[in-house]
């Protein structure tokens, strides 16, 4: 056994703890329209945009839109610099969007992540089976 080794093996001493890991907060922001005023707006947007589980609608600033998930971004010093990444919905072509050309940001699509905690799947299973339910399962609920 290496000298590696033997530390990992020894620096675990309770695996219990190793999987308690702080939960996140997921913020409800379907539907949302974010007031884009300065250029920090844009920016804190477009990560939550980024966080985001479901489709959102970019308005460019010669007034085309593009509906689609946000897959990527990479910020620079300035908005040219900085530019989303969109999978868009009607197609399967990649677009890239920098943050100077957009005027406006929508979260347009169902947040497919919402609810969907391992303590929301929990609370269901524990509701099922307390009310005698038999054969129950936690099944994934379908995209669409």
């Amino acid at each position: 056994m290496s000298g590696t080794e033997h530390v990992r093996r020894t620096a675990i001493t309770d695996v219990d703890k190793l999987e308690v890991v702080p939960g996140f907060v997921h913020e409800a922001i379907e539907g949302w329209v974010p007031t884009l005023a300065s250029d920090e707006d844009l920016r804190s947007a477009l990560e939550k945009a980024f966080d985001y589980r479901g489709d959102i609608t970019i308005t460019r600033r010669d007034g085309s839109t593009v509906e689609g998930y946000l897959f990527d971004r990479r910020t620079g010093a300035t908005l040219d610099d900085s530019a989303v990444r969109i999978l868009p919905k009607d197609s399967n072509a990649k677009l890239t969007i920098p943050y100077s050309e957009i005027a406006a940001l929508a979260f347009t699509g169902r947040d497919t992540a919402a609810g969907k905690s391992w303590e929301a799947w929990m609370k269901k299973y524990w509701e099922k089976k307390a009310a005698g339910e038999t054969g129950i399962a936690l099944e994934p609920e379908a995209l669409e």
